[in-house]
C-alpha cells in the first residue's frame, strides 16, 4: 500500500525523467554492444590496425611491422588472419605497389614454411618470432640483391636491423594483441604488458604519418592525446614513459619528428604532476610543454609554434571529450592507480568472502554432525527396552521352559501371569545383586516347578545384560562428548569465519592526525597504519627512525598515543633497525585493565626430583589469563607424566578458542581412551578476564581454592570426579568477581590435606591465610608450603604444589604526555 501511495504521489515529470533515463541507458548499452560486436568479435578492428601497420615504415625504407602482426594474429586468432592480410596489403599499397607485393609474398612464405615445419615445432610462442625474423631478413636480403645486384655493408646492416626489429615486434604483438581482441578480459595488466601495449599503439600511429587535417599533423595530435590519457590515468611516471616510447618510434619512422620525443616526454611529466587538477590540469601541462618545447623546435626549424599549439589544442579537445567511463575502465588495468588498487581490493575481498564461506560451510557441517549425535540420545528407548526384555526372557525360557511339561499351562493359558512374575524376578535380581524377595520367591515357587533353574538362568543372562547396559551407557556418554566437541569446533570455525570477514577499516584521517600530532611534538615518525581504534582493542603499527636503543617508542610515542586516544597504550612488539639509517617497526595496542602477578612453590614427595603435580600459567588471547594445577594419581614419573599431559592438552585446546567446559571434557575423553590402567589426574583451573577481573573456576577432583580480600577469605569449591574416569562427566563452573588487590590461592591435595593432626583442613587453611602479613604472591606460596612441611615434622608425605595470583590494576609504566587532542572516531 505504501509503495502504491508513493507511486501515485510521485511527480509525473520525475517518472518521465526516470523512464527516459532508463531508455537512454538501454540505447547506449545496445550501441556499445553493437560496436563491440563489429570491431572486436567480427575482427574489423584488426583490419584497421593492419591497414595502419601496413603503412608504417622505419627510416623510410624498412617495413618490420606487417609480418610480425600477421604472424601474431595467425597464432592467436587464426580465423581473422585473412582479414588482417587484406588490411596489411591495402595499407602497404598506399605507400607503393612494391611494398604491397613484398608484404603479400612474405606473408604467403610464412604460411608455407609454417605448414611444412608445423609437425617439428614444439613451442610455437618461441619459434614463431625466430621464424618471422629469418623470413623478413631473407626477404630484405633478396630485395637488396635484386635492386642493386650487389650487397654492401649498409644493406647487411639494414637486413640485421629489420630482422631484429621483426623478432622484437613479434614478441610485443603476441603480448598486446590479446588486449585488443579479448573484450571480456578480467586479469590485471602486468608492467610488461603495458609497455607492449604502448609500443603497439605507437606503431599503429606511425601509419598515420603524412596525414593532415587543415595542415595539422594527425600523428602529432594522436600521440599527444595518448600521452594525455596515460598521464591522467597513471601519473607522471607512466605518462613520461608513454611519451618517450611514442616519440622514439615516431623519430625512427621520420627523422623530422625527433624533437617531438622531448615534447611528448615533457608533456607526460607535467601532465602527470598536474593530474590532481583533473583533466584541466593535465591539459595545462601539455600546453606548457608545447609552448616551451615548441619555441625550441621553432628555433631549430622544425615547424611553426602556431601549428604546434593548434595540434596540442586539438589533442586537448579530444581528451576533454573522452568519456570518464573509458578512462576509468582503462585505469583498472594499470598498476599504481586508485582504480587498480580498488580492483585488487575487490579481488582480495572476494577471496576473503569465499574463504569465509567455506569455513562457515565446514562450521555448519560440524554443527549438523553434533546435532545428529545429540539426536541419537533423545530417541525414544521404550520400544528398545521392551525388545531387550523379550530377548532376555526368550534366552531364559530356552534353557528352562522349553523342556518343561507345564510349558503349555504357563505360557499358553497364563501368559500374562508368567510374564509378569518373570519380569519382576529379573528386575529384583538386577537391583539386589541376584537376590529375590521372600514373598516373590514363595509365589514363584507355587507357580513354577523349576524355580531354582529359572533363578540360575536369569543370573547367567543378567551378567551379560548388565555388561551390555554398561557398554551402551559408555557409548551414549561418548556420543554426548563427541557432540559437544563437534559443537565446540563448529563455534570456533564460525567465529573464525566472522573474523575473516572483518576487513581492515580505513583510518586515513586518523593516521594523518596522529602523525601530525606526534611530529608537532618533535618526535619523528615515518609511517602510521591503524588497524583498529575500538576501545580496549586498539591496534596501531608505526615505522620509526632508528632510535639507537633509547626507547623512544615506549617512553614518548606510547604515552602520547595514550593521551590522544584516551586509554592506556603500550608497546607490544618492536623490531629495531639493524643499521643507523633504517627504521624500527613497532606495534602499539591497548593495555589490559588488570594484570596478574603469580608465585609458585612446589615440592616432590620425600624431597625427590620428580613430582606428580604439574602447574602452568597461560595467555589465552582475547585478554584471558589461566592458572592450572594438575595432580596425577600417585607419585613419581607416571603421575608426573599424567598431570603434565593433562595440562599440555588443555592448553592447546583452550588456545584454539574452544569453550573451557568442552576442552576439559575433551581432555577427559583423550586420557580415558588412551590407556586401560586406572591412572587419573585432577585439574584445578582458574580463568581470569583481564578486562573486568571476572573469574571462572573449574575444579575436577581438586581441592578448594581461596580468595583473600582484605581480612576476608572466600572458599571456592566444586564436586567433580577426576579426569580420566569413564563415568557420566559433567563440569561444574563456579564464577566469582575478583577485585584489585585480591589474592587467589590454589593448591594440590598435598598442601590442603598436608597439615598433621588437623581435623578441619578448611578452618586451618583459612586461619593461615588470614594471618599472612604480606601480599607478595611468591612469598605467600613459600610461606604456606613451609608451614605445611613444618606441621609434618619437616617430612614431605605427598607431592605439594601451591599457586598464588595477585590481581592488580594495570598502572602505566610511563605517564601519558599531553598533546593536541584528536577525535578517536571521525
Amino acid at each position: 500500500m505504501e509503495k502504491l501511495e508513493r507511486s501515485l504521489l510521485e511527480p509525473v515529470g520525475e517518472v518521465n525523467f526516470r523512464s527516459s533515463k532508463w531508455s537512454w541507458d538501454s540505447v547506449l548499452k545496445k550501441i556499445q554492444l553493437k560496436v563491440e560486436s563489429f570491431f572486436l568479435i567480427k575482427g574489423y578492428l584488426l583490419l584497421i590496425v593492419g591497414f595502419l601497420l601496413g603503412r608504417a615504415l622505419i627510416l623510410s625504407t624498412l617495413a618490420p611491422f606487417s609480418l610480425p602482426f600477421f604472424a601474431a594474429v595467425f597464432l592467436i586468432k587464426r580465423d581473422r588472419s585473412p582479414l588482417v592480410l587484406v588490411g596489411l596489403v591495402a595499407g602497404a599499397a598506399t605507400v607503393s605497389l612494391k611494398n604491397a607485393a613484398f608484404t603479400f609474398l612474405v606473408s604467403i612464405l610464412f604460411l608455407v614454411i609454417y605448414r611444412i615445419s608445423e609437425r617439428w615445432i614444439k613451442n610455437e610462442m618461441r619459434m614463431i618470432p625466430l621464424l618471422v625474423a629469418i623470413i623478413l631478413g631473407a626477404g630484405k636480403l633478396a630485395e637488396a640483391f635484386i635492386i642493386s645486384r650487389q650487397l654492401t655493408l649498409y644493406d647487411a646492416m639494414m637486413v640485421g636491423v629489420q630482422a631484429s626489429l621483426s623478432f622484437i615486434l613479434t614478441l610485443i604483438f603476441l603480448q598486446s594483441i590479446p588486449l585488443l581482441i579479448l573484450n571480456k578480459r578480467r586479469q590485471l595488466l602486468k608492467t610488461e604488458e603495458i609497455v607492449c601495449l604502448i609500443i603497439m599503439l605507437a606503431s599503429i600511429m606511425t601509419g598515420t604519418i603524412g596525414w593532415k587535417i587543415y595542415d595539422l599533423s594527425l600523428e602529432h595530435i594522436m600521440s599527444r592525446y595518448l600521452v594525455l590519457v596515460f598521464s591522467f590515468i597513471a601519473g607522471a611516471t607512466v605518462g613520461s614513459t608513454v611519451g618517450v616510447v611514442t616519440g622514439l618510434i615516431f623519430s625512427l619512422a621520420s627523422v623530422s619528428s625527433f624533437y617531438h620525443m622531448s615534447l611528448l616526454a615533457f608533456s607526460g611529466v607535467l601532465g602527470g604532476l598536474l593530474k590532481e587538477g583533473k583533466k584541466i590540469g593535465v591539459a595545462i601541462g601539455l600546453f606548457i610543454a608545447t609552448l616551451l618545447i615548441g619555441m625550441y623546435g621553432q628555433e631549430g626549424g622544425s615547424g611553426s609554434l602556431t601549428t604546434t599549439l593548434l595540434e596540442s589544442a586539438a589533442a586537448i579537445v579530444l581528451f576533454l571529450l573522452t568519456p570518464q567511463l573509458f578512462t576509468s575502465k582503462l585505469a583498472k588495468y594499470i598498476p599504481g592507480t586508485p582504480e587498480y588498487t580498488s580492483e585488487q581490493q575487490k579481488y582480495m575481498r572476494k577471496m576473503r568472502d569465499v574463504t569465509a564461506q567455506r569455513v562457515a560451510q565446514f562450521s555448519s557441517v560440524f554443527h549438523a554432525l553434533s546435532n545428529s549425535f545429540s539426536q541419537m540420545e533423545t530417541k525414544p528407548i521404550d520400544k528398545e527396552d521392551e525388545r531387550e526384555m523379550d530377548y532376555f526372557m526368550s534366552h531364559v525360557t530356552e534353557k528352562t521352559c522349553n523342556t518343561c511339561f507345564k510349558k503349555e499351562q504357563c505360557w499358553a493359558k497364563n501368559f500374562n501371569t508368567t510374564y509378569g512374575y518373570l519380569e519382576e524376578i529379573i528386575h529384583e535380581m538386577d537391583q539386589n545383586d541376584g537376590a529375590v524377595s521372600p514373598k516373590l520367591s514363595r509365589e514363584w515357587d507355587k507357580h513354577c516347578t523349576r524355580s531354582k533353574r529359572v533363578y540360575e538362568a536369569v543370573g547367567q543372562e543378567l551378567t551379560f545384560y548388565q555388561a551390555n547396559q554398561k557398554l551402551k551407557k559408555q557409548v551414549q556418554e561418548s556420543r554426548r562428548l563427541v557432540a559437544d566437541q563437534l559443537l565446540g569446533v563448529s563455534e570456533v570455525m564460525d567465529n573464525f569465519a566472522k573474523e575473516i570477514q572483518r576487513e581492515r577499516e580505513n583510518h586515513h584521517k586518523q593516521e594523518e592526525q596522529i602523525l601530525e600530532s606526534i611530529q608537532a611534538f618533535g618526535v619523528q615518525v615515518e609511517h602510521v597504519e591503524i588497524y583498529s581504534l575500538e576501545s580496549g582493542n586498539v591496534d596501531i603499527e608505526m615505522s620509526v627512525p632508528f632510535c639507537n636503543g633509547h626507547g623512544e617508542c615506549e617512553k614518548l610515542i606510547a604515552p602520547m598515543l595514550s593521551d590522544i586516544l584516551g586509554e592506556q597504550i603500550i608497546v607490544t612488539s618492536e623490531e629495531c633497525a639493524a643499521y643507523p639509517n633504517g627504521f624500527c617497526h613497532v606495534v602499539f595496542q591497548s593495555s589490559k585493565a588488570y594484570t596478574v602477578e603469580t608465585g609458585m612453590a612446589h615440592a616432590a614427595m620425600d624431597g625427590g626430583f620428580v613430582s606428580g603435580d604439574s602447574y602452568s600459567t597461560m595467555e589465552l588471547g582475547l585478554g584471558k589469563f589461566a592458572i592450572a594445577i594438575s595432580d596425577g594419581m600417585g607419585n613419581g614419573e607416571r603421575a608426573h607424566y599424567e598431570s603434565k599431559e593433562t595440562l599440555q592438552l588443555l592448553q592447546k585446546i583452550l588456545q584454539s578458542g574452544i569453550d573451557e567446559k568442552v576442552a576439559i571434557k575433551s581432555v577427559n575423553s583423550i586420557l580415558s581412551l588412551r590407556t586401560t590402567d586406572e591412572i587419573f589426574a585432577t585439574l584445578d583451573l582458574a580463568m581470569i578476564d583481564l578486562q573486568n577481573a571476572s573469574a571462572k573456576f573449574l575444579k575436577i577432583g581438586s581441592t578448594p581454592s581461596f580468595i583473600k580480600r582484605g581480612n576476608k577469605v572466600i572458599k571456592i569449591q566444586a564436586s567433580n570426579l577426576p579426569i580420566g574416569i569413564l563415568e557420566e562427566f559433567e563440569v561444574d563452573v563456579v564464577s566469582e568477581q575478583l577485585k584489585a588487590g585480591d589474592l587467589l590461592i590454589m593448591m594440590s591435595d598435598g598442601i590442603f590435606e598436608g597439615p598433621k593432626h588437623v581435623e578441619n583442613y578448611d578452618l586451618w587453611m583459612k586461619r593461615k591465610i588470614q594471618e599472612l602479613q604480606t601480599d607478595d604472591p611468591q612469598e605467600i606460596s613459600d610461606l604456606i608450603l613451609e608451614e605445611v612441611i613444618r606441621s609434618r615434622d619437616n617430612l614431605i608425605g605427598d607431592d605439594m604444589t601451591i599457586a598464588v595470583a595477585k590481581i592488580k590494576h594495570n598502572t602505566p609504566k610511563w605517564a601519558s604526555i599531553p598533546v593536541t587532542r584528536m577525535k578517536k572516531r571521525a
